[in-house]
């Protein structure tokens, strides 16, 4: 009963974060939203900034499993088509999606005002970026773990970009997911073009000895 009163009240602060914002969230409405009382809130997270580090920690997961095909729907799959099917799963016309790509938004953008945010969004950042570099290095296993990362940073920057030019009604969503494939192949190209050096040099080698 009680994780799921925790649980009630993650779901209702990532409502009102996406609605109303960051600065829009208050224990009393809060409450309401979660229907429990404010004395349960204070008891789960402590104060409203542990309210913030957990409703990030809970769209994260939450972002974990709309952009997973756990059950394999989507069929047997190789490392690029796993790579793009999960940045793609970001874009879906569904209220959950909506919400936890608006929420995530608003924290990420409430950072630059509230201080004690920014050490909690960037890890939760760093993870993101950590499992698509992660994906990449599946479908580049030679390519150097900085160029990864690098490209992983692109990547989730791109996302963040596309997604709120797409909530905001400025881009279709099949436009987002369009240059979202684009940008996918872009960096597994440049990806394949910064393989060691000494991988290309040692079939040269071996080409000569046979000659």
């Amino acid at each position: 009963m009680a994780t799921d009163r925790r649980t009630a009240i993650l779901e209702g602060a990532a409502r009102v974060i996406a609605r109303r914002g960051v600065r829009g969230l208050r224990m009393e409405e809060l409450a309401t939203e979660a229907g429990v009382s404010t004395a349960l809130i204070y008891y789960h997270f402590k104060d409203r900034a542990g309210v913030l580090r957990h409703t990030l920690e809970f769209i994260s997961d939450r972002a974990d499993r709309y952009t997973s095909d756990e059950d394999g729907s989507a069929g047997p799959r190789d490392a690029r088509q796993e790579l793009e099917q999960t940045l793609l799963l970001e874009f879906q016309d569904l209220p959950e999606v909506r919400e936890n790509s608006t929420a995530w938004g608003e924290l990420r953008a409430s950072a630059v005002f509230e201080p004690e945010l920014r050490g909690d969004v960037a890890r939760a950042t760093l993870a993101w970026i950590h499992d698509v570099a992660e994906l990449l290095g599946r479908v580049r296993p030679t390519a150097p773990a900085p160029a990864l990362t690098v490209s992983a940073e692109r990547l989730t920057a791109l996302l963040e970009g596309l997604s709120t030019r797409w909530l905001s009604g400025a881009l279709p969503l099949a436009h987002a997911r369009e240059l979202t494939r684009d940008a996918v192949a872009v960096e597994v190209e440049r990806l394949g073009e910064r393989e060691p050096a000494h991988a290309g040099a040692a079939v040269s080698a071996g080409a000569v000895a046979g000659n």
